[in-house]
């Protein structure tokens, strides 16, 4: 996809941000923070965890009011006083952690607060309509309007809430992380609905940890590091390791660093197994020291597989024998006592305790060994805690924070950590790094590869293909609720990859 140059012109740009300052509390988010958008200008803000990007754009959105700063909306000044107010006036924002009203159908979501009327009475086929037309345009038109949102998969809660941004054509548009949990061809079809925003004047500022998105959609960047802009100017004129050093202060050579490790005994086989409707069967086989990767398309059933293995929700058919004894227990707590962890791709529902604070998120699952005769020896537990915050780097006040405090990427990082805490031997990991800046993601890479050298047998669901291809031993392919293809990583391209979930020719690799 080729890039348009933009227009120089004498018009004032759409989006002018000038010394935007943010504290929370001691803590200051923001240092006075400058950004420019054109109007028909794609403009990445880019930044580790916790560099300010996300408060900024709450800013921008009214979720919170700049403590010192200027902004202007073509020109003129502007300050909403909510996210209500920033929609009505033009500024629409898509957030990483999606804010859906999972009871509700999922029509109603992309309509609420934004429903046609006619005669003060609300015009419900309208309305429809104009839902159903905005999921044409990402190439989900035949989305079920009438099923709670909370039903859907992560992936098509993000196109939900895609959706309801695009409902409200706004002038300018932020994406934060709208890719995360989009396969190829969904990031295919965002792209398109992109480029025909851009055509249409409408300015978007794209956020994003998938430099190579960045680079190929984006006009012009910004890149933020601890709540101050340390750089900005054209795409076309900027190298991804430049970008990776000026987010990080450092240079990040190998993003996909290959550990030796080698496949030793068979400690998990699936037969078999089946929960329809998403998931109609799976069969495959894991060894200690093997990374396993499972492609496919949004509803394909890949999440449904790990859960079903993990026992979070009951295979209607087929078995898991996990060390060569059959199952005896297909609960979560006897995968638990078993050596299986399970990483959730949703964090936010059901991965992490969000009130509690990271010590107790680390420690959940073995509080037992921190003490004796029912009494949990606190200082052995933050002492835990404290071990991992350090070596995953978790940017956080102190182990006693909330979990739910932390950006998206620094909460990841504490599911994650809970895994290496228990610790199990068998690792499901749905989704490990989204939402997990570049710099953070290598050091993840790297730690999978360390796991699997150490013995660990590794599932690992990945919508992104790039990260299966460069960590894997074994890639398998879901497509339609059916494990479809296996084989080693050498054996696949990206292009296989694709062809293979989409239902293509699977057989055998492309020549």
């Amino acid at each position: 996809m080729s890039t348009p140059s933009l227009t120089l012109s004498s018009a004032p740009p759409a989006l002018r941000l000038a010394g935007i300052r943010k504290d929370f509390g001691g803590t200051q988010a923001l240092r006075g923070v400058s950004l420019e958008v054109a109007a028909g200008e794609v403009h990445a803000l880019i930044g580790e965890n916790g560099a300010g990007k996300s408060t900024l754009m709450k800013i921008l959105s009214g979720a919170h009011a700049a403590d010192a700063g200027t902004m202007e909306l073509s020109g003129q000044p502007y300050a909403p006083a909510d996210p209500h107010d920033a929609r009505c006036t033009g500024v629409a924002m898509i957030y990483q952690e999606l804010n859906l009203a999972l009871h509700l159908p999922a029509g109603e979501n992309i309509l609420l607060g934004a429903e046609s009327a006619r005669g003060g009475w609300i015009d419900r086929r309208a309305s429809r309509e104009r839902a159903r037309e905005a999921l044409a345009q990402l190439g989900h038109a035949d989305l079920d309007l009438d099923r709670p949102a909370g039903r859907f998969s992560i992936a098509e809660q993000q196109v939900i809430e895609i959706a309801r941004a695009l409902l409200t054509r706004p002038r300018v548009l932020i994406m934060d992380e709208p890719t995360s949990s989009l396969t190829l061809a969904d990031t295919e079809r965002l792209f398109a609905v992109i480029q025909r925003l851009r055509a249409q004047g409408v300015s978007v500022i794209y956020i994003s940890h998938f430099l190579e998105e960045c680079r190929r959609i984006a006009d012009r960047y910004t890149v933020l590091k601890d709540g101050e802009t340390v750089g900005t100017g054209a795409m076309a004129e900027v190298t991804i390791d430049r970008l990776v050093t000026l987010m990080t202060g450092r240079e990040v050579r190998n993003l996909y660093p290959r550990t030796e490790h080698a496949a030793g005994a068979l400690v998990l086989e699936v037969r078999n197994l089946s929960r329809r409707p998403r998931l109609r069967s799976a069969s495959l086989q894991l060894r200690a020291g093997e990374i396993f990767g499972l492609a496919g398309l949004i509803g394909a059933g890949r999440t449904e597989l790990v859960r079903a293995i993990f026992g979070l929700d009951a295979a209607e058919a087929g078995s898991v024998v996990v060390g060569g004894t059959p199952e005896r227990e297909a609960d979560p707590r006897g995968r638990w006592r078993q050596g299986v962890g399970f990483l959730s791709e949703d964090r936010k529902e059901e991965g992490l305790m969000l009130s509690q604070s990271i010590t107790d998120n680390l420690t959940l699952t073995k509080l037992g060994t921190f003490g004796r005769f029912g009494w949990i020896d606190a200082a052995r537990q933050r002492e835990a805690a404290r071990r991992w915050v350090d070596e995953l780097r978790v940017k956080c006040r102190e182990p006693g924070q909330a979990a739910g405090e932390l950006s998206g990427g620094n909460q990841q990082k504490v599911a994650l950590a809970r895994l290496l805490e228990h610790p199990a031997r068998i690792l499901l990991l749905d989704e490990p790094t989204r939402g997990i800046d570049v710099g953070s993601k290598a050091q993840v890479y790297e730690l999978i590869g360390q796991l699997a050298s150490a013995g660990k047998a590794i599932v690992m669901v990945s919508s992104y293909l790039p990260e299966l291809l460069g960590l894997c031993d074994t890639i398998g392919v879901m497509c339609r609720g059916e494990l479809a293809a296996v084989r080693p990583r050498s054996e696949w391209s990206e292009a296989d990859l694709l062809r293979a979930a989409t239902g293509g020719a699977s057989a055998a690799p492309i020549a």
